[in-house]
């Protein structure tokens, strides 16, 4: 993997302008459009985000098999590896991500056979930076939300086993 590929803000080969220090929420942006990927990054970054870019589907599966994200955006059609695909192999590797998927045209027949596969939101393009930003919020609040909830779960404990209240 090189930086060009997959990279933080400040080393991107769009020039992107250098990520913020206090960021604490991690977000991966797939995007094969260099514009589009370089507008998205400075949006978020605008907005505190710690923010990583890829080019394709495979540049941010490798990128995801190397870090931790707490929200990844990507958009449906690129080169190598789908939007799909990708999220296909996000499942198949059991990893828990949000994700919101940009996409002018719905890949509505893969979601119809794989309802599995549904990201937690599509994002229509083109999309405004208020809408980007909304849905972001919203997505990374009811996953931090989840997280919480699960969290404080109270905890039985008997002689044999520990049993976790969850709904």
């Amino acid at each position: 993997m090189t930086a060009k590929h997959v990279s933080n803000l400040n080393d991107s080969g769009c020039e992107l302008l250098q990520d913020q220090p206090n960021c604490l929420q991690r977000i991966l942006v797939v995007e094969d459009e260099c514009d589009l990927r370089q507008l998205t990054a400075e949006v978020l970054m605008d907005a505190g985000y710690k923010v990583q870019v890829a080019d394709d589907g495979e540049s941010a599966w490798t990128a995801l098999q190397l870090s931790k994200y707490d929200l990844l955006v990507t958009d449906q059609f690129m080169p190598k590896v789908s939007g799909v695909e990708l999220l296909k192999k996000i499942h198949a590797a059991r990893l828990t991500l949000p994700v919101i998927m940009a996409t002018g045209f719905l890949p509505t027949w893969e979601f119809a056979l794989h309802t599995w596969l549904l990201p937690v939101k599509m994002l229509f393009k083109p999309y405004s930076s208020q809408k980007l930003l909304g849905m972001v919020k919203t997505v990374l609040g009811e996953t931090a939300g989840a997280q919480a909830g699960i969290a404080s779960q109270p905890i039985l404990r008997t002689q044999s086993a520990t049993i976790s209240l969850q709904p």
